[in-house]
């Protein structure tokens, strides 16, 4: 396993990603469409963690190692398949938040 480090960027985290999938030869599955229902099945899979809890013990879910691994690594998951969405489609995630909190500024003014 690679060391934390510089590769802690977005792009190098996409381009880990990426070199990963090529040398499974995943790159063929990985159509928009296949990424987004992904995506899709590892936020269920991280809602289901919270599903039937009480929002005092969904506040204090990372107390217990055991529920706080499960979430870093669904957590993981879903960044991971939305990273390589946004490889597939051209699109800067970190570019796309910034220009939605602007519009969302816009939209919602503080009253």
């Amino acid at each position: 396993m690679a060391a934390p480090g510089p590769e802690l960027t977005v792009s190098g985290l996409q381009r880990r990603l990426a070199e990963f999938a090529a040398a499974r030869d995943w790159q063929q599955y990985h159509t928009p469409k296949n990424l987004v229902a992904a995506l899709t099945v590892e936020a269920g899979e991280l809602l289901e963690i919270f599903q039937w809890l009480t929002p005092e013990q969904a506040a204090d879910v990372m107390s217990d190692e055991r529920a706080a691994h499960r979430v870093r690594d669904e957590v993981a998951d879903v960044l991971a398949y939305l990273f390589q969405l946004c490889t597939v489609l051209e699109v800067d995630p970190l570019r796309a938040l910034a220009e939605k909190i602007e519009r969302n500024e816009s939209r919602f003014p503080v009253p």
